[in-house]
């Protein structure tokens, strides 16, 4: 069982989709049955979990939907983007109680966790309607927290080879910093994190660490 689907309440649809997509969210579908009925699906990039607004589709009171949860693996640069993309974001916080954060504003701590501790990072947004979004930094998942039996997705020839042009890119500064190796060496962990959800980040320090463990003698 994966979760794939949220549904958020929201007053105005299209102004809704105007708002996701201007974060960088895929459109997925955009289906009009009549006029008491519309249902849009977006998802965020690298997400597996899409969230769709509509008509007709939630009881919900719009704006009503808290605490939904954005995974980044740099808390800063991920607010930055969201700035940039005209977001009214708050700045990064840590609570005051420990890891997790306490609803609405309260005990919030300005700036990232002092330790930098996995999943004590964070940073807040809504969308128009006032559904709350927040961005949480985890570079590192704890254990136990991956699914080891993951397939690996299916993927088309045009993607696999954007997805082998992104290995290359990543794959050039460790190149360029460690001893001659073969590169399916890194190629391959990169690849296999790639398909199985990781980011482009959480990819290359996969790949760094298989290799450190593999080959520890190609580090300069």
């Amino acid at each position: 069982m994966k979760l794939e689907v949220l549904t958020l309440p929201v007053s105005d649809v299209d102004r809704a989709k105007r708002f996701y997509e201007s974060l960088g969210w895929r459109l997925d579908a955009d289906f009009i049955t009549g006029e008491d009925f519309r249902v849009v699906q977006l998802t965020p990039p690298n997400s597996e979990c899409s969230i769709i607004i509509g008509t007709g589709i939630t009881s919900a009171v719009p704006g009503s939907v808290q605490g939904l949860h954005l995974v980044v693996f740099d808390i800063e640069a991920a607010r930055a983007e969201l700035v940039d993309r005209g977001v009214e974001v708050s700045e990064v916080f840590h609570d005051i109680g420990g890891i997790f954060h306490h609803a609405g504003t309260e005990g919030r701590v300005s700036g990232p966790d002092p330790k930098r501790r996995d999943y004590a990072s964070f940073a807040s947004f809504s969308d128009p309607d006032g559904n709350g979004w927040v961005l949480q930094e985890v570079k590192t998942r704890a254990p136990g927290r991956v699914w080891n039996s993951t397939p690996a997705r299916d993927i088309d020839v045009a993607t696999l080879a954007n997805l082998l042009g992104e290995t290359a890119e990543h794959h050039d500064h460790y190149e360029k910093t460690h001893a001659e190796h073969h590169w399916s060496d890194w190629y391959a962990p990169y690849l296999s994190a790639r398909q199985n959800g990781s980011s482009s980040e959480e990819a290359a320090i996969a790949a760094d660490r298989y290799m450190e463990e593999a080959f520890p003698v190609l580090s300069r």
